[in-house]
């Protein structure tokens, strides 16, 4: 357990949002001033320090009897990368009007592929539990079914018509890097299609991969009506209300995956284009459609998460890099968004993806589907290091007809690979859902015995556990009675 500094201390609403984070994913347990717990102390006059310098100082913490004592530039730092307060500062804009990957503090460290802002909310659960001496200490349990990491499996809908168009600018991609052999591959199995339909058996082998695992995902799919205009684009391709559309839509639900919303590029700053096409959504899928991801990860962070809020969605799923994989805000797990500009908090959740097929195939190079399948394991190894989640995206039209040989196994791989290590799987929306309830956690009273009382003030679709200094299960969480900390 851990008591924050007052609000009457002098800490200012961005590092509260830091230190707020650090301490959710850390699993510490707020206390209030009554209940005896270690105190958390901001220091000032910390010499400056890169990433590497802070993760090797031990990010500045400093710990003595019942006190932690964490610097103020490490709150400014996680705002930095976490809260994306740098790349909300950035101007450049690459052809699609996302900020490059060169501006993130990470990248240009070379720590993109470490969960390095959840590696010092872990250096802090370490440093109180030494500081609470003999006082109770306690952890929120990390995930259901007593599960120390999480994985996420989601996909875009980018293909449902025109097919053809998609398969030969596939072959012109190949063509240009020299594959000729996939090339020849790739056109034997479009030949093989015609008079079929590759882009509903790709959407439908997706599926059977996830039953036989069974595993529940989250697929986001676009909701605008197409125009000559958005297809030379690449951005809307089909018609929602089409049978081909609807009919994959219902299959997916029917099926119990979740239904999301990919936002178009109209929708980049518009609140209005947000709730139109979340809204037609709802209505064709016949379900509450709670989140949302960025067609082609287009996203000017703090700006269009602002919309997403105003428009009603409770979580995005924008944030990972479109030309690398990686960790964007520098944790694996869902975290609240902040507006660097009004200095506050955003109205939205963040998940952001770890791992994409397509950053390695258009971005990188790299055309074996083996090779993306091993770089998905390395990621998700690094996110269940920490204790988080990895988010990863598959794009179902990656399919032999539609130019893409052996990927559809690679997927399959994939899923195996993931699930070896028993990690919690579900939707995006059951997992924020549970992640919320998590952060809600507060400890109430410490009784005579020493037992910890704890409430959430969210609900929750999963009993709540704390964990003791041993990390062995303790206390049920109270979720009955929701009330304020």
């Amino acid at each position: 357990m851990i008591k924050l500094p007052s609000q009457s201390s002098g800490v200012t609403a961005a590092e509260r949002f830091a230190l707020d984070m650090l301490v959710d994913l850390s699993r510490l347990v707020p206390a209030p001033s009554g209940v005896e717990a270690a105190q958390v102390e901001l220091t000032t006059g910390d010499r400056p320090r890169d990433l590497r310098g802070w993760a090797a100082a031990g990010w500045g913490i400093e710990v003595t009897d019942g006190v932690v004592r964490v610097p103020r530039a490490v709150l400014h730092t996680v705002i930095d990368i976490a809260g994306a307060a740098d790349e909300q500062r950035a101007t450049a804009r690459d052809r699609y009007s996302r900020v490059p990957s060169s501006e993130n503090p990470l990248v240009r460290a070379g720590l993109e592929r470490e969960p390095i802002v959840q590696r010092a909310a872990l250096a802090l659960q370490a440093a109180a539990r030494r500081a609470a001496g003999r006082r109770p200490f306690r952890t929120v349990a990390a995930w259901p079914d007593g599960r120390r990491w999480a994985a996420a499996f989601t996909h875009d809908l980018d293909v449902v018509a025109w097919w053809p168009a998609f398969t030969l600018l596939r072959a012109a991609e190949l063509g240009r890097k020299g594959a000729f052999g996939r090339l020849a591959r790739a056109a034997a199995a479009a030949l093989g299609s015609l008079g079929r339909d590759p882009v509903t058996l790709g959407v439908a082998g997706v599926l059977d991969a996830e039953a036989h695992a069974r595993v529940k995902s989250t697929w986001f799919i676009l909701c605008g009506t197409p125009t000559l205009q958005t297809m030379r684009a690449g951005d809307l391709t089909y018609l929602p209300e089409s049978p081909k559309a609807k009919g994959i839509v219902a299959r997916v639900a029917a099926a119990g995956h979740e239904i999301a919303l990919h936002g178009s590029f109209a929708t980049l700053e518009n609140q209005d284009a947000f709730a139109e096409q979340r809204v037609r959504l709802e209505r064709l899928a016949g379900v509450s459609v709670r989140g949302v991801r960025q067609h082609y990860v287009r996203i000017h962070p703090g700006v269009t998460e602002r919309a997403m809020a105003a428009a009603g969605f409770e979580y995005d799923a924008t944030l990972g890099f479109p030309d690398r994989n990686g960790f964007r805000l520098g944790v694996a797990d869902v975290v609240p968004r902040w507006d660097a500009v009004e200095d506050g908090p955003l109205g939205v959740d963040e998940v952001p993806f770890a791992w994409m097929d397509r950053a390695l195939s258009k971005y990188r190079g790299i055309e074996d589907p083996m090779a993306w399948c091993s770089d998905a394991l390395e990621l998700a190894a690094a996110a269940r290091a920490v204790g988080g989640l990895w988010t990863g995206l598959w794009h179902p039209n990656l399919t032999p007809a539609l130019g893409y040989p052996d990927a559809p196994a690679a997927y399959a791989a994939t899923i195996a690979g993931v699930l070896a290590e028993a990690p919690f799987v579900a939707p995006l929306a059951t997992i924020v859902e549970w992640r919320r309830a998590r952060r809600a956690v507060w400890a109430r009273a410490v009784a005579a015995d020493g037992r910890v009382e704890a409430r959430s003030s969210s609900p929750t679709p999963f009993p709540l556990r704390l964990e003791d200094a041993e990390g062995r299960l303790a206390e049920p969480v109270d979720t009955r009675s929701p009330t304020g900390r």
